[in-house]
């Protein structure tokens, strides 16, 4: 069975960092594309960022998020991470990580974690 546990998220002030981690276990995740989706209140779930097997090329939804976002993974541990600098109140939402393939399409996700951005 696909797990996926996400963690990391919480109460940040704008400007400031979140490093969110995800674990997954039940399938072979070193061979999946990987994704970071995001609920913000009042909007459609979105992906965030996503990153191919290999770790090697990485994608983003929206022009301002890259420089300000790296999604990474270590496939030895089976762990992908999202680093998130700079925050400001419109990044608020619950951050979840998926499975997925190549060109924005995923499914398989975890239940999330939150990051709320608020002085």
């Amino acid at each position: 069975e696909e797990q996926l546990v996400e963690s990391g998220g919480g109460l940040v002030q704008p400007g400031g960092s979140l490093r969110l981690s995800c674990a997954a276990s039940g399938f072979s995740f070193s061979a999946n594309y990987m994704y970071w989706v995001r609920q913000a209140p009042g909007k459609a779930l979105e992906w965030i960022a996503y990153i191919n097997p290999g770790g090697d090329n990485t994608y983003y939804q929206h022009s301002s998020d890259k420089g300000r976002f790296t999604i990474s993974r270590d496939n030895l541990k089976n762990t992908l991470y999202l680093q998130m600098n700079r925050l400001t109140p419109e990044d608020t939402g619950v951050y979840s990580c998926a499975i997925g393939r190549y060109g924005g399409n995923w499914w398989t996700r975890g239940q999330g974690t939150q990051v709320t951005v608020s002085s």
